[in-house]
């Protein structure tokens, strides 16, 4: 049976990635077509499902190389549970959760400021 290849542009209509970003998603071998004897990206039938995926991940707030280390872990039912995967799973949680608190702390800084400029008395602006 032959599988199905498509182009980079049928990629990028199928999926609503720009092809720019495909090209990216190459360059960070996070994404790896085939080449065609003229040098064309050609893309299986799996590629949009794996560019839906690499969205997640980066919906999700991972970096480039922790989803390229979690690429073999994919599976047709989506993340093979295993030692490794979960391992960067739970360092891309911990790095929102210090990211998390970085801000909130930021958030508190600024609200104290908010809250002294509010209790002083009104003055016209700076010029």
């Amino acid at each position: 049976m032959t599988e199905v290849m498509m182009l980079i542009g049928e990629l990028s209509r199928r999926t609503g990635v720009s092809t720019r970003l495909l090209r990216y998603y190459e360059e960070q071998e996070l994404l790896v077509p085939d080449r065609d004897s003229n040098g064309y990206r050609k893309y299986g039938e799996d590629a949009p499902a794996q560019v839906e995926q690499i969205r997640k991940f980066i919906d999700s707030g991972l970096n480039s190389r922790a989803i390229r280390e979690l690429m073999p872990c994919l599976c047709e039912k989506g993340i093979r549970h295993c030692g490794h995967s979960r391992t960067v799973l739970d360092d891309g949680l911990d790095r929102l959760d210090r990211q998390i608190a970085e801000l909130t702390s930021k958030r508190e800084l600024l609200a104290e400021q908010v809250d002294g400029v509010a209790k002083g008395p009104l003055r016209p602006d700076p010029s």
